[in-house]
């Protein structure tokens, strides 16, 4: 999914306390969502609770929109055009629902609940995301969550590549079904790549239940409520908000209400290096996303109604469509990138 905002800012993000600094017993950080429309006035709203003014990165996860159910009919659904991505992998996991994706590299896959797309953008990439009514006449309701991870410098300037996973390794834990998409959560291991250690799994609690979720104690982790009454670690994360945990711990203790839970975990090892986030670009300095944009926006000028590129594009043109590619499988041309800010950011320091 991309950020549509249209005044999207910059995000200086840096992992927080090391881990050393870190107790086991320490309390729950709550991060509370701020609603971002992607769109016009039917679009769907977000729930964003990464990147956040008060914790930017859970281990190599810096972004996370949690969103739905939506009515379909009556909002639209999901019909984002192609758009471009640097330095991240898009972690794509549905509740409800279907989308459509379609990228630069010919990959064509249609995501349902259970299954995981994981595009991994490298150097460059572009992609479009359909979950509407015109493209799944019997759909009637879109959730989920859209995570991104950023890449390390050893493979941020690599090549793109895609992975869809049908199914992802499941187990129960004195009742609780544990999807791992990402990762391991005690005896199931996700073979989707990842490129620092990370996991990520959706996590079906029933109701009055108590769990000590096994876990690695080098990472942080974070919970995402989806629904239900969840007590994480002793602290009650609401619908929608997000409960960090320094690392240190071997077990989440996870208690649920009167209520079935869903929750999703995510986590990894503090990522050590400080990214920059504008738009759908992750990169390290300003003038990378500056150019990144501008490559971008030739790509834009030179497709306007979409399809494939022409053969007769200039070498600056055609440089920057080698770079992130089309999508001629969407019926519409790309999406174009917001005007940038007018300051340079300054990195925020904890």
């Amino acid at each position: 999914m991309t950020n549509l905002e249209a005044r999207p800012r910059e995000q200086v993000c840096e992992a927080g306390a090391p881990a050393d600094a870190a107790a086991p017993d320490g309390a729950v950080e709550l991060v509370e969502p701020r609603e971002v429309p992607l769109g016009g006035p039917r679009a769907m709203t977000v729930r964003r609770t990464l990147p956040h003014r008060d914790r930017s990165l859970v281990g190599p996860f810096c972004f996370l929109d949690h969103y739905g159910p939506d009515d379909v009919a009556a909002k639209g659904g999901m019909d984002v055009a192609p758009h471009p991505h640097t330095g991240l992998q898009t972690v794509t996991w549905l509740f409800e629902g279907s989308v459509l994706h379609q990228d630069a590299l010919g990959s064509v896959r249609t995501i349902r609940p259970g299954q995981l797309n994981l595009m991994t953008s490298g150097r460059g990439i572009s992609h479009s995301e359909e979950g509407t009514p015109a493209r799944f006449p019997d759909q009637r309701t879109l959730h989920g969550v859209q995570l991104w991870t950023a890449l390390p410098e050893d493979r941020r300037h690599g090549d793109a590549d895609f992975e869809h996973l049908s199914e992802v390794p499941t187990l129960d834990l004195d009742g609780t079904r544990v999807q791992v998409f990402m990762g391991t959560v005690g005896t199931a291991t996700s073979p989707a790549r990842a490129y620092t250690p990370a996991v990520a799994a959706q996590l079906d609690v029933p109701p009055r239940t108590e769990l000590e979720l096994p876990v690695d104690p080098a990472f942080e982790h974070a919970v995402l409520t989806d629904a239900g009454d969840l007590t994480v670690a002793g602290t009650r994360v609401e619908p929608a908000w997000l409960g960090y945990l320094a690392p240190g711990r071997t077990t989440i203790s996870l208690r649920s209400g009167e209520e079935p839970v869903r929750a999703v975990l995510i986590g990894g090892t503090p990522f050590p290096e400080q990214i920059l986030m504008w738009w759908n670009f992750v990169g390290r300095t300003h003038e990378e996303v500056v150019a990144a944009r501008a490559e971008w926006q030739r790509v834009v000028a030179a497709l306007p109604g979409g399809g494939a590129a022409p053969d007769d594009l200039d070498g600056t043109t055609a440089a920057a469509v080698q770079r992130f590619g089309t999508v001629p499988g969407y019926d519409g041309g790309p999406l174009p990138a917001p005007d940038l800010p007018n300051v340079r950011l300054r990195p925020r320091r904890r």
